[in-house]
């Protein structure tokens, strides 16, 4: 487990334990307002965003394949979370274009939306190119990364894709959870 990650957990956990030793005895001497319990909300907040966000603007073909991942996502019974990281890693690895041969320019072999390799596995060329299919091969190994759900967008993506460059996916968290708010429910 990242270690930040269980130091903050540990003081979280601590902080409520401790609001709780003391605030305990305070609250069960307290009148209750006209004898009816009191409700405390408690909000979970959505992960905020690490590092500078980027941006851009979308044409008719990127948009067509943001709704090819929203829709694999469904299909595959995913919640949202899963769509935001498979879009934020498609906007990191392609642009959300589906790439075809690059010639020199190519990343080896990838292809495709997330920039999957055919000799790695991924699928066939034709399989890779299709936004369904490379989307479904995206969240398969997305639902077998132990805890993807409560994970930092940059880390869920990079264990699912094992790029070089792992902190950039992160950049694409807010366009993503955007895109997914836009486009989810239409």
């Amino acid at each position: 487990m990242n270690t930040i990650f269980r130091k903050s957990m540990l003081s979280v956990a601590g902080l409520a334990f401790a609001g709780g030793v003391f605030a305990g005895p305070i609250a069960a001497h307290a009148n209750p307002v006209d004898g009816k319990p009191v409700a405390v909300a408690v909000q979970s907040a959505a992960p905020k965003p690490q590092g500078d966000q980027s941006h851009i603007t979308l044409n008719d073909e990127q948009t067509a394949n943001v709704k090819a991942i929203i829709a694999a996502t469904k299909k595959a019974g995913l919640p949202e979370r899963a769509a935001v990281i498979s879009i934020a890693t498609s906007l990191q690895e392609s642009k959300l274009e589906n790439l075809g041969h690059l010639g020199d320019k190519n990343d080896h072999d990838s292809l495709g939306l997330f920039q999957q390799r055919p000799t790695s596995g991924w699928g066939t060329p034709e399989q890779i190119t299709d936004p369904a299919y490379s989307t479904t091969a995206f969240l398969k190994g997305l639902k077998q990364v132990d805890g993807w759900q409560d994970m930092a967008l940059t880390d869920a993506a990079q264990t699912v894709q094992v790029s070089a460059y792992p902190d950039a996916y992160a950049q694409w968290e807010q366009q993503a959870t955007d895109l997914v708010g836009q486009y989810w429910n239409s």
